[in-house]
């Protein structure tokens, strides 16, 4: 069993770009910067590097969300890796992008009236049946041990 989640939170590395589809749909990638602190073991100092991460969010959510982010703006993205590769120039080339499922804004923007700490943009989530829980019955007294 394998499980593909992801969790990261950053600041937006550039403006979002929206996009159409062949089929119609929207389409928004941007990247975040992810910062890993390490310890130097020569200097003993800790250091910060930045891992940029692409992330790209479909449908109706992508248009809003291009509507509201900007460079700079620190969000939590909740979704799915996914890799890709493609051959240009006779090389082939390949990359691992998230595919956010939720994207929490996590500071305020004053400018365009748009004044939320925190807001989430969530995937349509499917209807999970529900079925009745069997009958639970505590009496321990017919356990076989």
């Amino acid at each position: 069993m394998s499980i593909n989640s992801v969790c990261l939170s950053g600041n937006l590395g550039r403006d979002p770009e929206l996009r159409t589809t062949a089929a119609g749909g929207n389409l928004l990638t941007f990247s975040i910067a992810v910062n890993d602190r390490v310890k130097d073991s020569s200097t003993g100092e800790w250091k910060d590097y930045t891992n940029w991460v692409d992330v790209v969010v479909f449908g109706n959510r992508a248009e809003s969300l291009s509507r509201i982010l900007t460079k700079g703006m620190k969000v939590t993205i909740n979704g799915k890796i996914r890799y890709s590769s493609w051959e240009k120039d006779g090389q082939t080339r390949s990359k691992i992008e998230v595919i956010a499922n939720d994207v929490d804004i996590m500071q305020r923007r004053e400018d365009n009236g748009y004044a939320n700490s925190v807001q989430t943009y969530s995937a349509p989530k499917q209807q999970a049946r529900r079925q009745a829980a069997p009958a639970y019955d505590d009496d321990f007294d017919d356990l076989p041990f």
